[in-house]
C-alpha cells in the first residue's frame, strides 16, 4: 500500500478532492493511505508560527525550517520520498507519476508565501513543479500529484485497459472519442467506428492520435516511442494536410 503524508498550513483545502471518485475508492480498498498534517502542529511557540520575515529584507514572508524539519523527521521512514512542491523543481509528467506510484511512502511539502527557507532543501529528496506559472501555494500541486499517482496504482481504476489508452501514457495524445447519439446537430460519428472492424478501428484511432499530437503537441513526437507503422501513418497525415492547403 502506498502511504502519502501531506504537510500544509491549510489542511481544510484537502477535504473535498480526496473524498470523491477514484481517490475515495482507492482509499476504501486499502490501496492508498492519505494523511493531511497541519504544519502549525509542529511549531513550538504559543502562536504556532510557521513563517517569518526574510533575512536581507524583501517583500512577503518565508516558511520557517523548524516546523518542516520536525514534521518530516516525525513521519520519515527509510523508504520515504520527501518532495517539496516548488516552481524550481522538475516538471511533473506521466513518467514521474508512474515512478512515484511504485513507491511505498511519499511526504509532500506544500510551500506558501514567498517560499520555504533554503535549508529545507537538506531534508528533501526531490523538488517537483507542475508548470511554469505562479500559484498561491503548494496545495493544488499536491492534489495534482496525488490524483495522477493514485490512479496508476493497480486496482485503483476500474478498467485497467483505459490507462493504457490515455493521453501521455504512450507519449502521444489520445484519439478522439465518441458516444451516442450517432448524429448530433449535423455532426456524425465517423463511420469506421460503427463498422465493427476492430483492426481498422485500431488503425484509425492510432492515426487520429498521431494527427492530434502532430497538430497540437508536435514536441511530444520527438520523445515518443514510435513504431514503423506510426511513421507510415505520420507520412499519410502530412500528405493529407498538404492536400488540404
Amino acid at each position: 500500500m502506498l502511504k502519502i503524508d501531506i504537510l500544509t498550513i491549510f489542511p481544510e483545502m484537502f477535504k473535498g478532492p480526496f473524498n470523491i471518485s477514484i481517490l475515495k475508492r482507492a482509499q476504501e480498498k486499502g490501496l492508498v493511505e492519505i494523511n493531511i498534517h497541519n504544519l502549525r502542529d509542529y511549531a513550538t511557540d504559543k502562536h504556532r508560527t510557521v513563517d517569518d520575515y526574510p533575512y536581507g529584507g524583501g517583500s512577503g514572508m518565508v516558511m520557517k525550517p523548524e516546523p518542516i524539519f520536525r514534521a518530516v523527521r516525525n513521519l520519515k521512514r527509510d523508504d520515504s520520498e520527501v518532495i517539496l512542491l516548488s516552481p524550481s523543481g522538475d516538471l511533473f509528467n506521466q513518467k514521474i507519476a508512474e515512478e512515484l506510484s511504485k513507491r511505498e511512502h511519499l511526504i509532500l511539502i506544500c510551500g506558501r508565501y514567498e517560499g520555504v527557507d533554503e535549508r529545507v532543501k537538506f531534508i528533501i529528496t526531490r523538488e517537483i513543479s507542475i508548470g511554469d506559472y505562479v500559484l498561491t501555494g503548494g496545495e493544488i500541486p499536491a492534489m495534482v500529484l496525488v490524483d495522477a499517482i493514485v490512479r496508476l496504482i493497480p486496482g485503483a481504476v476500474g478498467d485497467p485497459n483505459s490507462l493504457r489508452e490515455e493521453s501521455f501514457q504512450w507519449g502521444i495524445l489520445e484519439y478522439p472519442q465518441y458516444t451516442h447519439p450517432r448524429e448530433f446537430e449535423g455532426m456524425r460519428v465517423p463511420d469506421i467506428l460503427l463498422s465493427g472492424d476492430h483492426k481498422k478501428i485500431r488503425r484509425w484511432r492510432r492515426k487520429e492520435a498521431l494527427r492530434k499530437t502532430l497538430l497540437k503537441r508536435p514536441d511530444l513526437l520527438e520523445k515518443a516511442d514510435l513504431s514503423q507503422e506510426d511513421y507510415v501513418l505520420l507520412e499519410e497525415i502530412k500528405k493529407e494536410l498538404r492536400e488540404e492547403v
